[in-house]
C-alpha cells in the first residue's frame, strides 16, 4: 500500500502569505513585534550577502572545470554572449521605464512613499557578518580555478581538486535548499511589516502593480526575441523550439532559483537538440552569468526610485550601473533575491546609499516579483546555449555537430 504524498506549500504561495501577514503585523500589532521581524530580515540579508560569493565559486568553477577541449575559448564565447544579452536587456528596460513610467507615477504617490519611508524601523541588533571574499574576487577566483582544473584534467591530473569543487558545489546547494529558500518568506515578511508600519506599503504596491505588468511583458518579448535570433542562426523552427522551454520557465517561477532549475533546464535544452557536452556546460554556467530578466527588473525598479525621489536618472548614469551589475550579479540568480542583494553595494553609482530607505524599498519591490525575472533568465539560457553550440562546433572544433544529437526541430 503506497503512502500518500505529504502536501507541501509552494514558494510562491508562501511569499504571498508572507506579504499579507507582514502587512497585517505592521499595521495592527505592537511596534516590538515588527522590530523583531525587521531584525530577522536585516540579519538574513547579511547572511545572503555572505553566501553569494561562495555561490559564485561553487557554481562557476564547477561549470568551467567540467569542460574538456577548448575550455578557454568556449568560456569566453559563453560569457561574452551572456554579458551582451544582459546589457541589451537593461538598456531596453531603461527605454521602457523612461517612456512609460512617468505617466502613472503621480507626485501625490511620491510624497506619500517618501514621507512614510522615513518612518521605517531599524533592527534591534545586527550581527557583524561580512562576506569572506567580495563578488569580484570570487568571480576571478572561480574563473582561475575552473580553467586550471579543466586544463589539468585534460592532462590526466587534477582529479582531487575536481572532487573538492564538486563537493563544495553540493554543500552550497544544500545551503540553498535547507536555509536560504525556506527562510526567504520570513525575510519578505519582515520587509513588508516594516513598510506597513511606516505606511508606505499600499502606495508602493499601487505604483508597482502597473510597473510589474510592464516588466513582465518586456521579459516575455525579450526572451522570444532571443529565441528568434538563436533559432534563425542555428536553423531551428522558433515556434516549435520556444514552447520546449516552458517546463523550465514555470519551474523557475516556483523555485525563484536558477540553480534549483538547472536539472529541468538541461532536459529542456536536450529536447531542443543541443548536444550533451554543450548543454551540461552552458546551462549551469548561464545560470550564474546570464541575467537579462533580473537586469530588466532591477533597472526598472531603480529608475522608478530615482524618478520618485527626483534624482538624476539619465541613460548614461543607468548604463554605468547596468555595466557593473552585469559582472557583480554573477551567481546571484542561484539564490532567490540574490540579484538585488548583489546590487546593493553598487547603488551609490546612481546616488543611492546602500543602507537608505530607498534601498529597503528596492529590496521589497524586487523580491515580490523576483520569480518572473529568474524565469526569464532561465528561458534565455536555452537561446544562449544554441548560439554557443554553433560557435563551438563551427569555429572552435571546426567539425560537424554529432549526428546522433542533431535537432529534429
Amino acid at each position: 500500500m503506497s503512502e500518500k504524498k505529504a502536501f507541501t506549500l509552494g514558494l510562491i504561495p508562501k511569499l504571498i502569505i508572507a506579504i499579507i501577514l507582514g502587512i497585517l503585523v505592521g499595521s495592527y500589532l505592537p511596534e516590538v513585534v515588527t522590530k523583531i521581524a525587521v531584525t530577522f530580515s536585516a540579519n538574513f540579508g547579511k547572511f545572503l550577502n555572505f553566501v553569494i560569493p561562495l555561490m559564485i565559486i561553487a557554481f562557476v568553477a564547477k561549470g568551467i572545470a567540467d569542460l574538456s577541449e577548448g575550455a578557454g575559448k568556449l568560456l569566453l564565447a559563453t560569457v561574452g554572449m551572456a554579458y551582451c544579452s544582459t546589457l541589451i536587456a537593461g538598456s531596453l528596460s531603461y527605454t521602457m521605464a523612461h517612456g512609460i513610467f512617468p505617466s502613472f507615477i503621480s507626485q501625490e504617490m511620491v510624497e506619500q512613499i517618501k514621507s512614510a519611508s522615513e518612518k521605517n524601523l531599524s533592527a534591534l541588533f545586527e550581527i557583524p557578518l561580512e562576506p569572506a571574499i567580495d563578488v569580484t574576487g570570487a568571480l576571478i577566483l572561480a574563473f582561475m580555478v575552473g580553467l586550471c582544473v579543466s586544463i589539468l584534467r585534460q592532462r590526466n591530473s587534477g582529479e582531487t581538486f575536481y572532487k573538492l569543487i564538486n563537493e563544495f558545489n553540493e554543500m552550497i546547494n544544500l545551503v540553498l535548499s535547507k536555509a536560504i529558500i525556506p527562510l526567504l518568506p520570513f525575510f519578505i515578511f519582515g520587509n513588508f511589516a516594516n513598510m506597513a508600519y511606516s505606511g508606505s506599503v499600499f502606495a508602493i504596491l499601487s505604483v508597482f502593480i502597473r510597473i510589474f505588468g510592464c516588466i513582465l511583458v518586456l521579459h516575455l518579448l525579450y526572451v522570444f526575441a532571443m529565441f528568434l535570433v538563436a533559432c534563425t542562426t542555428t536553423k531551428r523552427n522558433p515556434f516549435k523550439t520556444f514552447p520546449k522551454m516552458f517546463p523550465a520557465y514555470f519551474t523557475a517561477v516556483g523555485t525563484q532559483s536558477s540553480a534549483a532549475t538547472i536539472p529541468v533546464n538541461v532536459e529542456c535544452n536536450k529536447q531542443m537538440g543541443v548536444t550533451r557536452q554543450i548543454r551540461e556546460f552552458c546551462i549551469p554556467l548561464c545560470a550564474t552569468v546570464h541575467l537579462p530578466g533580473s537586469m530588466i527588473t532591477l533597472t526598472a525598479c531603480v529608475y522608478t526610485l530615482l524618478y520618485m525621489y527626483n534624482m538624476p536618472h539619465s541613460f548614461g548614469l543607468i548604463l554605468q550601473f547596468i555595466a557593473v551589475l552585469g559582472v557583480a550579479m554573477v551567481a546571484a540568480p542561484g539564490a532567490p533575491g540574490g540579484a538585488v542583494m548583489s546590487a546593493l553595494p553598487f547603488l551609490p553609482i546612481v546616488g543611492v546609499a546602500t543602507n537608505s530607505p530607498m534601498a529597503s524599498i528596492l529590496i521589497s519591490l524586487y523580491l515580490t516579483q523576483d520569480s518572473f525575472g529568474t524565469a526569464a533568465n532561465v528561458a534565455g539560457d536555452n537561446a544562449i546555449s544554441m548560439l554557443v553550440e554553433k560557435v563551438y562546433y563551427k569555429h572552435i572544433l571546426k567539425q560537424p555537430k554529432p549526428v546522433e544529437e542533431e535537432s529534429l526541430s
